[in-house]
C-alpha cells in the first residue's frame, strides 16, 4: 500500500488541479481524510484512504487567479483577444485568469519547473517558458509581441523587472503588475513572520516602484489593495501601467487605506 502526502494525492485523484490548489483547499479546511478535517498539505496519507473535498470548486487554478480576477474588474482592462505575457506564471492563476477571460496567447514564464497546471500545460493557447529569467528576457524569446503583461513575482524587486517587460512589450502595452512589499521593502523594514505592516512602508515601495515605471517610459494610472492577503498575511497591490500613456494622478492615499483596512 503506497502514502503520498496529502496535496499530491488530491491531485492524483484529480480532486484538485494542482498541488498549490490542493493546500489551499486543505487551509481552508475543505479536506477530509477518513471523515476528519485534514489540517496539513504535508500528512502522508494510504492511497487507498477515504479522501473527500467539500464546498465549490476555485475559479483558477490557485488563488493568485483571484488576485488578477479584481485588478483587471477595478481598472476595467480586458484580456479578451489580446496577446498575453504572465512573468512569474507559477501555477498558472494569472495565466488561468487571462485565458478564462478572452486572452488569444499567454507565454508563461517562470524561472521553476514543472510548476504550471497540467491542464494549462495542455492548452494550445498557452506557451511554457520554463527555467527562465524574466530579467533575461528578450523579444528574440518570443513568438510574439504581447500588449497585455502581467506579473506575480517573488524573491526579486519589480524595480529590476519593469525594465525588462517594458522592452518586450508593444508600444501601448498594459501591465498588470502585484506589488509585493515584502520583497520590495529593505529586510530591517520586514517584520516578523516576513510580514510588512507599516503603511509608510507600502507608501515608499509603491513610490519606488511607480517611480521604476515611469524610468521605463511606463505611465502608473492606478493602484489599490488586494482583496486577497499575500500567503503569510501581507497586503499587495497591483498596480495598473500603460506604455505611452501621458501622466496622471494615482490615487496611492485611497490603496493604502483599503490596505490598513485589511490589516483590521
Amino acid at each position: 500500500m503506497g502514502r503520498r502526502r496529502l496535496d499530491a494525492e488530491l491531485v492524483r485523484r484529480g480532486l484538485a488541479a494542482s498541488r498549490s490548489q490542493a493546500q489551499e483547499a486543505v487551509s481552508a479546511g475543505r479536506v477530509t481524510v477518513a471523515g476528519i478535517t485534514a489540517t496539513k498539505a504535508a500528512s502522508l496519507v494510504a492511497d487507498d484512504a477515504p479522501v473527500a473535498l467539500s464546498g465549490p470548486p476555485p475559479s483558477f487554478v490557485s488563488r493568485g487567479g483571484g488576485k488578477l480576477a479584481a485588478a483587471l474588474d477595478r481598472f476595467a482592462v480586458a484580456p479578451d483577444g489580446r496577446d498575453c505575457l504572465d512573468a512569474g506564471a507559477s501555477t498558472g492563476g494569472f495565466t488561468d485568469c487571462l485565458l478564462q477571460r478572452g486572452a488569444a496567447r499567454v507565454v508563461a514564464v517562470d524561472v521553476g519547473y514543472g510548476q504550471l497546471s497540467w491542464g494549462l500545460r495542455m492548452d494550445p493557447r498557452v506557451t511554457v517558458m520554463e527555467r527562465t529569467n524574466v530579467r533575461d528576457l528578450t523579444s528574440s524569446m518570443l513568438a510574439f509581441v504581447p500588449d497585455l503583461l502581467v506579473a506575480d513575482l517573488s524573491f526579486i524587486s519589480l524595480r529590476l523587472v519593469l525594465p525588462v517587460l517594458a522592452r518586450v512589450g508593444g508600444p501601448e502595452a498594459t501591465f498588470v503588475v502585484l506589488v509585493k512589499p515584502q520583497f520590495e521593502a529593505g529586510r530591517a523594514y520586514v517584520g516578523r513572520g516576513g510580514v510588512v505592516r507599516d503603511p509608510d512602508v507600502w507608501r515608499s515601495v509603491l513610490s519606488g516602484v511607480m517611480a521604476a515605471a515611469r524610468s521605463a517610459s511606463l505611465e502608473p494610472l492606478n493602484v489599490m489593495a488586494s482583496p486577497l492577503p499575500g500567503p503569510a498575511g501581507n497586503v499587495e497591490f497591483p498596480l495598473h501601467l500603460v506604455a505611452g500613456s501621458p501622466p496622471s494622478e494615482v490615487d496611492l492615499d485611497g490603496a493604502l487605506r483599503e490596505g490598513e483596512a485589511l490589516l483590521r
